[in-house]
């Protein structure tokens, strides 16, 4: 009973697939997680309703220290595979702005599917269990639980990286990694808010949202932003957050799609700034935005000088975050396993024979927009398909 073909440990989305795969192909298969149930994860993604991929999907949308890395396994398993995976479960799917696909019910759907299909393919799950040791002996995989051991000469490490600790994320597979020798990129929350000081400018504009743009390192981004109690958050700044680091600026369109100089010339030349800038922006932004003494003045009275702070607050409003949410507010986890002895093909290790890792334990960040459980099922397919 304690020998198997395969032994994954974790059964997340990478878990999962990389189970169902090697099953079909005849291999007896472990899983085992210290969840009670599979994809717990999933399950909460996407607001519950699962976005399972991005039909505009390719390498650029990857981040990783080897930007080639993604695309051996990207190619062979690409949207259209997780499209027919559900149609072939009858499970209703939609497709919404920037070429997003979630669950049209639920992401239990999902869930669901993979773990029924899997005990159809006769895949062993043990759930609620600690892994407390691993080991290769020989030939052979000794993974040692809290009340067994199992061996196996296959091992994929699935375990997810420590983005969502309040759903189970630990660093367990970064452990297990460098036991074996790999080294490990720092890991950082990616797809997070950003926390502003406390003393910035744009302060108590919790709530307001508009689609803004933001730089950082050479990246933008456009997209919805929200202000938060603690600073700013929105798919923008989820975007950009990956991108950032600890002492960086960022700097904010907050007209991305317009001129401000062509809104103040059609304005005409006796209107006050503010009454303007109130016709483009929520009042209280506008008031932030701009000095008190700028705004109370008629469009013709703006000199050159105002044009220009004018220009840097609303085009090019910079600013450095203090920090970002953390783990717990993390869609993602950046940096992992250095995949420069990772195979970009199967995801076996080149430094010990029959040992796998996929999903979000390597330095494979994906963009916001289901990049990133796109990478989960397409690195779990190509550890599948080798063990």
């Amino acid at each position: 009973m304690n020998h198997h073909d395969v032994i994954i440990l974790g059964a997340g989305a990478s878990g999962l697939w990389a189970a169902l795969t090697a099953a079909k192909r005849g291999r007896k298969v472990l899983v085992v997680d210290h969840a009670r149930k599979a994809g717990r994860k999933i399950l909460i993604a996407g607001g519950g309703k699962c976005n399972f991929t991005n039909i505009d999907l390719s390498a650029v949308n990857y981040h990783c220290k080897n930007k080639h890395f993604s695309k051996s396994a990207l190619a062979r398993f690409t949207p259209w595979h997780m499209v027919e995976y559900l149609s072939l479960h009858n499970i209703p799917w939609e497709e919404r702005e920037h070429s997003q696909l979630f669950c049209t019910r639920s992401a239990a759907d999902i869930t669901e599917a993979l773990y029924n299909d899997c005990l159809e393919q006769n895949v062993r799950f043990l759930f609620s269990e600690q892994i407390t040791d691993v080991q290769k002996n020989d030939e052979l995989f000794d993974v040692t639980l809290t009340n067994s051991s199992h061996y196996a000469p296959s091992l994929i490490v699935a375990l997810g990286g420590s983005a969502w600790p309040q759903a189970g994320a630990t660093d367990a597979g970064y452990k297990i990694a460098r036991k074996f020798g790999h080294k490990i990129v720092p890991t950082f929350p990616a797809l997070v808010p950003l926390v502003m000081p406390s003393n910035w400018q744009l302060k108590n504009l919790s709530g307001i949202a508009l689609p803004v743009s933001i730089q950082c390192n050479k990246k933008q981004f456009t997209e919805n932003m929200l202000f938060t109690h603690k600073g700013i958050s929105g798919p923008v700044v989820l975007q950009i957050s990956g991108h950032w680091k600890k002492g960086d600026a960022i700097t904010i369109d907050f007209l991305p799609h317009a001129s401000l100089e062509d809104i103040l010339n059609d304005a005409g030349s006796k209107p006050l700034l503010k009454t303007v800038l109130n016709r483009q922006f929520p009042e209280r932004l506008a008031a932030a935005l701009v000095p008190a003494e700028l705004g109370e003045k008629q469009i013709a009275q703006l000199s050159k000088q105002d044009m220009h702070k004018l220009n840097s607050c609303i085009h090019a409003f910079e600013i450095v975050p203090s920090g970002t949410e953390g783990m717990k507010k993390a869609e993602a986890t950046g940096g992992g396993i250095n995949t420069e002895n990772i195979s970009s093909k199967t995801m076996e290790s080149k430094l010990c024979s029959g040992l796998y890792f996929t999903g979000e334990v390597l330095d494979v960040l994906g963009d916001l927009g289901g990049f990133n459980l796109h990478w989960a099922w397409a690195s779990g397919n190509a550890a599948g398909e080798a063990v």
